[in-house]
């Protein structure tokens, strides 16, 4: 008897789980819920673009500790506002500048001044993170220097005698 009542309670369960599920999921789409989707993802696809006349400057052969400035002129060659959130540098020696809280519209161009101390010996290269809300979400500039150490002496092309 009890078997019978087991296979029967299972055959219950299964029956009902089986209705239950029988819901067509199209009846359950809500036809706002879609139009607020298409315009966000249409939205998405208005992404401002950072073009920028050179990504990299090279303040040719300088004095160890002679500071050096340059400017990275950009464009928003994009279809959105573009809003620079941060701009790092890969060393303490290298400061960048970047226009603070102000969209740039489609169009428009802007500025980022780039700062170097001149410390290092040799062939110096830094590299500029640019934080933006473009669709690659940063874009990467470079600068670079030969530096002369300050009590270098200036030696004579030619032979050694």
């Amino acid at each position: 008897m009890k078997r019978i009542t087991t296979i029967f309670s299972l055959v219950m369960v299964v029956a009902l789980v089986g209705l239950s599920c029988k819901d067509k999921a199209s009846s359950k789409i809500v036809a706002d819920n879609v139009d607020n989707a298409s315009n966000r993802d249409a939205a998405q696809k208005n992404l401002p673009i950072m073009s920028f006349e050179t990504s990299e400057h090279d303040f040719g052969t300088i004095a160890q500790g002679t500071p050096q400035e340059t400017l990275f002129k950009f464009t928003n060659t994009g279809n959105a506002p573009l809003i620079i959130t941060n701009a790092t540098s890969s060393c303490g020696c290298t400061v960048p500048e970047y226009p603070k809280n102000t969209p740039i519209a489609p169009g428009e161009s802007g500025e980022l001044l780039v700062k170097f101390n001149g410390s290092g010996q040799n062939q110096v290269t830094k590299t500029i993170t640019v934080t933006a809300n473009t669709q690659k979400g940063s874009e990467i500039l470079r600068i670079k220097a030969f530096v002369n150490p300050k009590d270098a002496v200036q030696q004579q092309a030619g032979p050694v005698k």
